[in-house]
């Protein structure tokens, strides 16, 4: 299953988004309203968890400098990667793109689709609070 959200546009510059998503502590500002926790394990892991939904654990798993972030499933459970890519506008102005991809059955799919897109275009949009 391959989502994608929204181009955003941040004004900030690919370095500092790219520094700022490195930094997995601060995922929990992108976060949406109805998170339940959030606990940075180590420097490149985090747990979190929304309202009625499991605790997923994402480890950062490769970094491209000022242009990729990829964080992985670190549970098991769930195999799925999540990519910002990160594109330089201007000096200022960068436009990331997240993008959720997972194997799973199709039932599996069918149940998590919504849901998973509703969160990628919240983290998508809080990227404005960069």
């Amino acid at each position: 299953m391959h989502l994608e959200s929204p181009k955003k546009t941040v004004s900030k510059s690919n370095e500092e988004v790219f520094k700022f998503l490195c930094d997995i502590k601060n995922f929990k500002q992108l976060m949406p309203e109805n998170i339940s926790k959030f606990e940075v394990l180590s420097e490149d892991t985090f747990i979190f968890a929304l309202k009625g939904m499991p605790e997923i654990t994402l480890k950062l798993k490769e970094k491209t400098p000022y242009s990729k972030i990829v964080l992985g499933s670190a549970d098991g459970k769930l195999n799925f990667m999540l990519t910002a890519d990160i594109i330089e506008l201007t000096e200022n102005s960068s436009e990331v793109t997240l993008h959720f991809n997972g194997e799973f059955n199709a039932m599996m799919a069918m149940m998590i689709k919504n849901p998973i897109t509703n969160f990628i275009g919240t983290l998508s949009g809080n990227m404005s609070k960069i």
